[in-house]
């Protein structure tokens, strides 16, 4: 990159020079302008500016260009003078004069060549950023479709439905109610997985609903050896986080924890604000295999998704406390 930056400079051409002072000329011009074109690229790289939308760049270059321009004129006019005098043992202008006569001339070429510059230097780091973020969209549609089809697997598993539909049929005789609850919320599990899932980004509230139609129907199969409580700041209910998300936490831990312990145990699903972050955790009882800090696909592809949404702001983390096991995501408040 470093090579390529230098390499299109391109003030090795510039300028106009004069056949015996050819070697200084040459020389001068690729030390100074190159000089002022780097120290413009390390102030715009600090700056970001080339994460800049197009409206707010230009803006900036309506400023920066009639500034480097000036630039340009003070140092162009300072190296042709210095040379004359190196070269020539009586100069025929004073530098008032040399100024006054080049000045205006000197100023339009550097408004000219540095506009030239800015544009070639922007548009190639405007089109590299377009193809970075089309790749990026491609990986994280990629990464959703993935866990749509994960989530949706698991909503259609053969065992997932024999047990809720023997647990349905158990339940039409001994509490018709319940039945009745019970196939309703399969019916919206299966129609939000099936018809509900375009959208990346859903509000917290509808991913909480979610997770509490998924919790109560695993309650009714497990009845009480799976306990649960959600503690959900209501000011965030509105904020967009990536559909599932929080879903699949809920799915591991009841998967890897509640149905593997013989007493069942409690899920905890805990959502706040601290710091400009929202954070997510979803606790349930048991241990985390040693060396082991992520599990299954469904994760791995969760985290990939964090990392291309909030472009590698948003956190997932997996550890043990209090003899407990917790998921949990960090998302930015934008």
């Amino acid at each position: 990159m470093a090579a390529l930056y230098w390499t299109f400079q391109g003030w090795s051409a510039a300028g106009n020079f004069r056949f015996d002072l050819a070697v200084v000329q040459f020389v001068s011009d690729v030390l100074m302008y190159i000089l002022i074109t780097h120290l413009y690229r390390n102030f715009a790289n600090k700056n970001r500016w080339q994460d800049l939308s197009l409206e707010k760049l230009i803006w900036r270059m309506l400023i920066v260009i009639p500034a480097m321009g000036i630039f340009y004129l003070l140092v162009t006019i300072g190296k042709l003078y210095l040379v004359r005098l190196l070269f020539l043992s009586h100069p025929p202008q004073s530098f008032s004069d040399f100024f006054s006569v080049n000045a205006l001339g000197i100023f339009v070429a550097g408004i000219r060549l540095m506009a030239i510059w800015l544009l070639a230097y922007h548009l190639y780091h405007y089109a590299k950023r377009e193809i970075r973020l089309s790749v990026e969209n491609a990986r994280l549609e990629l990464s959703f479709k993935q866990s749509q089809l994960d989530n949706l697997s698991s909503q259609l598993n053969p065992h997932f439905l024999f047990n809720a539909l023997n647990n349905i049929k158990s339940l039409v005789y001994t509490r018709p109610d319940a039945a009745g609850r019970a196939i309703d919320l399969l019916s919206e599990l299966l129609r939000s997985g099936l018809y509900k899932g375009s959208a990346m980004l859903i509000r917290l509230n509808e991913e909480v609903d979610l997770i509490r139609d998924y919790l109560e129907l695993e309650g009714l199969r497990m009845e009480e050896r799976l306990q649960y409580n959600l503690d959900i700041d209501i000011s965030l209910s509105g904020l967009m986080v990536p559909r599932l998300c929080i879903q699949t936490l809920v799915e591991n831990a009841v998967k890897h924890g509640v149905a593997l312990e013989k007493q069942g145990g409690k899920i905890e699903v805990i959502i706040n604000e601290h710091d400009g972050f929202v954070n997510i955790r979803v606790l349930n009882p048991g241990k985390l295999e040693q060396d082991k800090t992520t599990t299954g696909i469904g994760l791995h592809n969760l985290k990939e998704r964090l990392d291309l949404s909030y472009h590698h702001r948003a956190s997932f983390s997996l550890y043990e406390m209090e003899q407990k096991v917790c998921a949990e995501i960090k998302i930015p408040i934008r």
